[in-house]
């Protein structure tokens, strides 16, 4: 009864405001204070989603290590809708999802995990199902009668809303449930979010959609390779921090369209951006080189660094890149990254990375486990093409 009451009060008080007098930012909702880490159907699956191929997720990242590596969050994309009811409340598919989303929801929350569901700020989805527009404050309690722990929300058939006022409508349908859901604005960086969203979200789309190649965009023009998708993110590295990141989108780790250096430097480059870390293949089929990346601790833990800063590039020559990211404890993580066809060699000094040029420092390559102690002055490396170097810096 208290919930219903307050979802009424939500929607009595959801008067626009006077265009000189902006809406009250929201308080933060504590959540999040790390990038969220967990798996999302759609990169591998699109619209072929189905409580099979949820519960299969679930049963990997139980068995495989991944919810003991900090992978939490199971997230259905689209196509999980079916029709609303008589009173408006949206339901699942009956064929996809015959036993419902309460039990699924129920199904994974016995394997120590979090649910994940998808909806848009539209009067549909991507996808053609019906969308959030004028339900907001319903569909937010539907989810909370689910059990639902996380809310991707898209932004297809808008037409001319505002993105402020969009978000902001279901960031607080979400508050007035009661139950603590991690907001995900899937806006695509259209209206710039980072300027507006924090609090109102916990992580924003920064691109267009991530698709499974090193660079360039697909055919459609709209979806863009991992090169392009960090040269778009990196700059936006002061807006990042706990609890609202900047989400560079979900991983196409082990999807089959770069190689396994590719990977390793997706996945690390995600890492350095401190983006959520939401793996798209399926996870029940993995090579054990993909588990090895997905699974390789060290680099989660500079994702995951409670310091919470973004790492940025902080040098270019030709194909090379130097990327630094600060962790706590005056640690950083260094990054060398060769985008080019043929190996290259890049180093940096430890000026550029906040050191005294006599700092003594134990250097830990994150991919091959070498450690190297009592280094100075600073470093160099070889990189192979399309690959990383990827270094943790202990004073």
């Amino acid at each position: 009864m208290r919930v219903l009451v307050a979802i009424l009060l939500g929607l009595l008080l959801a008067v626009p405001a006077l265009a000189d007098d902006p809406p009250k930012p929201l308080d933060a909702n504590g959540l999040a204070l790390t990038p969220p880490m967990g798996w999302n159907s759609w990169n591998k699956f699109g619209c072929d989603n189905s409580e099979k191929t949820v519960r299969a997720a679930a049963d990997a990242m139980a068995s495989n290590g991944m919810r003991d590596a900090g992978y939490k969050y199971l997230v259905i994309d689209d196509c999980w809708q079916g029709k609303r009811d008589a009173n408006g409340f949206i339901q699942p598919d009956p064929a996809k999802f015959p036993s419902g989303i309460k039990a699924l929801a129920d199904y994974v929350h016995s394997k120590g995990l979090k649910f994940g569901i998808y909806s848009d700020a539209g009067f549909q989805t991507c996808a053609h199902r019906p969308g959030s527009q004028g339900h907001e404050y319903q569909d937010a309690l539907q989810y909370a009668r689910w059990g639902v722990d996380y809310l991707k929300y898209d932004w297809c058939s808008t037409g001319t809303r505002d993105a402020r006022e969009a978000y902001r409508t279901m960031a607080e349908a979400l508050r007035a449930t009661g139950r603590p859901i991690v907001f995900s604005i899937c806006e695509w960086g259209t209206a710039k979010p980072w300027l507006w969203a924090t609090n109102t979200g916990n992580l924003w789309r920064t691109t267009g959609d991530i698709w499974d190649h090193w660079a360039g965009p697909n055919s459609n023009g709209y979806s863009l390779g991992v090169m392009d998708i960090i040269d778009l993110n990196e700059p936006l590295w002061p807006f990042a921090g706990p609890g609202h990141w900047n989400d560079a989108d979900m991983l196409e780790v082990g999807n089959g369209g770069m190689s396994e250096n590719e990977y390793r430097a997706h996945f690390s480059l995600w890492a350095m951006m401190a983006s959520p870390l939401m793996a798209g293949n399926d996870l029940a089929n993995m090579t054990p080189e993909i588990r090895a990346i997905l699974l390789n601790k060290e680099v989660i833990a500079v994702d995951q660094d409670a310091l919470g800063e973004q790492g940025r590039r902080i040098d270019r020559q030709g194909d090379m890149e130097v990327w630094m990211k600060p962790l706590t404890g005056g640690a950083r993580a260094v990054l060398f990254l060769n985008r080019g066809e043929t190996p290259g060699t890049v180093g940096v000094k430890w000026g550029a990375l906040g050191y005294p040029k006599r700092l003594k420092a134990t250097v830990t390559d994150l991919w091959s486990k070498q450690v190297w102690h009592g280094q100075s002055a600073g470093l160099e490396r070889t990189v192979a093409p399309h690959a990383v170097v990827m270094l943790r810096i202990e004073p």
